[in-house]
């Protein structure tokens, strides 16, 4: 059952979750998409529960494996018992969260710490975004966990080959790039390999942007956001509890897509501007600024 506060409006956020060995570049993820990290700077993520965020300014708390809550101080989170605590919930006003929340998990093999602290969270994802480190790219352990996952959230899910930059010359950039495809072929909507350090330091220079690997790969996101917003305005149900996506019910009526994102039409630009927005509602910053990193 989901502990998903109630939400007003024609539907709920998709849930898009963080995930990956440890090391693979989660938390740069996080800060490059919401412009911010989300934890204090002393706080390591490999060592906390799921964290869930939200858009908002609530008080953070934690949710117990039991369900229920309490609230807790952002600079105490390494002491919040891991063991007994489902999810950390944590608010803040980045523009990504207006269209979808984000759940970073810790690494999945991480041996101080039980699977089960990230297991019992998957039935509240509808994507992910795995990382995975260029120079190991696509481990056993990686491979067993994703062969548990239902097909209703791999359709929509993304694979990042990180620390791309790693690798120093194109003949290994290109074995990993083919052999990770071959391996993972069908079992991701999209993989792309990617800087994601490289990508927050680019600034506003576009050239630097695309040469680490961000463009691709942040336009392939704002096409799952819209997707799995039409789904989840269908079903209150996460879609990793659904066997597959044609089991979510049909809309009665057009759905109404929320803000959408009008690509740069001119690619040889060197400074990014600010997309327009292609409807009358306004596009907040959401998705133009941490997802195309225009400012």
């Amino acid at each position: 059952m989901s502990l998903a506060e109630p939400n007003s409006g024609t539907g709920r956020k998709p849930r898009i979750a963080l995930m990956g060995e440890f090391s693979a570049g989660k938390s740069t993820l996080s800060n490059l998409l919401m412009g911010q990290s989300p934890l204090p700077e002393k706080v390591t993520a490999t060592r906390l529960s799921p964290v869930w965020i939200s858009y908002g300014n609530r008080a953070p708390y934690r949710v117990d494996v039991d369900g229920t809550t309490e609230p807790i101080e952002i600079a105490n989170l390494e002491s919040i018992p891991v063991e007994e605590t489902r999810s950390i919930r944590l608010f803040l006003e980045s523009d990504i969260l207006e269209v979808c929340d984000l759940i970073d998990f810790p690494g999945i093999s991480d041996p101080n710490m039980s699977s089960a602290v990230w297991e019992r969270m998957l039935p509240e994802v509808d994507a992910v975004i795995w990382c995975t480190h260029a120079t190991q790219a696509w481990r056993q352990s990686e491979a067993a966990v994703w062969d548990d996952m239902p097909q209703a959230v791999r359709e929509n899910s993304i694979l990042l080959i990180t620390r791309f930059d790693k690798l120093t010359n194109e003949k290994d950039r290109s074995r990993v790039v083919k052999r990770v495809s071959r391996e993972t072929q069908g079992q991701f909507g999209g993989t792309f390999p990617v800087s994601l350090l490289q990508a927050i330091q680019a600034g506003e220079d576009y050239d630097r942007w695309e040469a680490s690997g961000a463009g691709p790969f942040t336009a392939h996101l704002i096409d799952v956001i819209e997707k799995l917003t039409e789904l989840t305005g269908r079903t209150e149900l996460p879609l990793y509890n659904v066997d597959s996506l044609s089991d979510v019910p049909q809309p009665v009526a057009a759905p109404v897509m929320p803000r959408r994102v009008q690509r740069p039409s001119n690619t040889s630009r060197t400074v990014r501007e600010r997309p327009q927005a292609d409807s009358a509602e306004e596009l907040p910053t959401s998705i133009a600024d941490p997802i195309l990193r225009s400012s």
